[in-house]
């Protein structure tokens, strides 16, 4: 299988800390890859070295696109990584409250658009063409996560799930190949957290992309990964499918606990 993204040996200090240590991952084409752990075992630590927030102290990672080419992303700002084609949500939602849901998701287009200040000014054309383009593609998105009945509301008077589901849109915008997301069923109810699935699944066929998710429900994790990181303290202690995980003495000791597989 081709790979998509590929982390080797990364490490992240902070001062005498070291949350990550010699970690190495890879997603490939058309997986769903799952990093589990306990709370601080460094997985939102490993997002952001990954996505250009951290620089990591020590190894690399690596980004393909989609004609197979290998980019450092190392030291690269994570605007210059989506457009490369990776794209992220965060465990925390980041949302523009006062805009409204459509607005949201265009806002994800905008590495994606051509316009510069003049075009805006002037109205010409072809950034008349490139917005209506960015409406019609960002409302296609809201469809695809079901929210297209609340397209002119702001996003704060959306429903918990449907934040959760808002913001993935948004994400899917930058046209990623690549997506990474930080715990999208924290909070949601079962109901919420079986229609979450299917979207994950949906995107990942209808859109080819490759996912790597952080989640502590183990139920949607057995059921929707191909694969699975589990951490500990910063080090990644087992790999494997979830049924190699559900059986592995060390990650039931150190994370699963009996009664949760």
């Amino acid at each position: 299988m081709k790979p998509v993204l590929e982390v080797t040996n990364l490490s992240q200090n902070f001062g005498g800390l070291r949350a990550l240590n010699d970690l190495s991952l890879t997603v490939g084409k058309g997986e769903i890859v799952a990093l589990i752990g306990p709370n601080g075992a460094g997985k939102t630590t490993f997002f952001n070295c990954v996505t250009g927030i951290y620089t990591p102290t020590e190894g690399q990672v690596y980004l393909y696109d989609n004609t197979g080419t290998k980019h450092l992303l190392n030291g690269r700002k994570p605007h210059r990584i989506t457009t490369l084609g990776m794209a992220r949500t965060f465990q925390n939602i980041r949302l523009f409250n006062e805009m409204t849901v459509l607005e949201n998701v265009m806002i994800g287009r905008y590495c994606r658009t051509c316009a510069g200040i003049i075009g805006a000014i002037l109205r010409d054309s072809k950034t008349r063409a490139e917005e209506q383009e960015s409406i019609d593609q960002s409302y296609a998105l809201l469809e695809l996560v079901k929210l297209q009945e609340f397209w002119n509301e702001t996003a704060d008077n959306l429903p918990y799930g449907a934040q959760r589901r808002l913001e993935i849109a948004r994400a899917l915008a930058t046209e990623p190949h690549m997506l990474l997301l930080d715990e999208p069923a924290a909070g949601m109810n079962p109901q919420e957290t079986n229609e979450l699935k299917e979207l994950v699944f949906s995107i990942r066929d209808e859109r080819q992309l490759s996912i790597l998710l952080i989640e502590h429900d183990m139920g949607m994790v057995m059921s929707i990964s191909d694969r699975i990181y589990v951490m500990e303290y910063g080090s990644c202690i087992a790999t494997g499918t979830p049924t190699e995980i559900r059986s592995n003495p060390r990650v039931i000791k150190a994370y699963l606990g009996e009664g949760d597989i």
